[in-house]
């Protein structure tokens, strides 16, 4: 199984749109400073996911939610697209 997920940063709010076989490493390497996309905004908390059966599928989702550059459609995504979440919404 894969995921794609969105993270946010506790301290500057930014989020970073990624996919990943174990979550759950994948959020401690981007806490630990090992990706130098999100290092300068360390901590990070998940916020959204989804599973898929694939990598191919979870790299088409991940660059639609790349390509939306604005939040609110990238959460008008998430939710028109049942993904799971810790986040509210706004």
């Amino acid at each position: 199984m894969f995921f794609v997920y969105i993270i946010e940063s506790t301290e500057s709010k930014r989020h970073y749109i990624g996919q990943t076989n174990n979550l759950e490493e994948r959020l401690k390497k981007h806490n630990q400073g090992r990706n130098l996309s999100t290092k300068a905004y360390i901590p990070w908390q998940l916020k959204w996911w989804k599973e898929y059966e694939s990598r191919s599928e979870a790299v088409i989702v991940e660059k639609r939610l790349k390509n939306i550059k604005k939040r609110t459609g990238v959460e008008k995504f998430v939710i028109e697209n049942n993904f799971s979440g810790c986040g509210a919404v706004g």
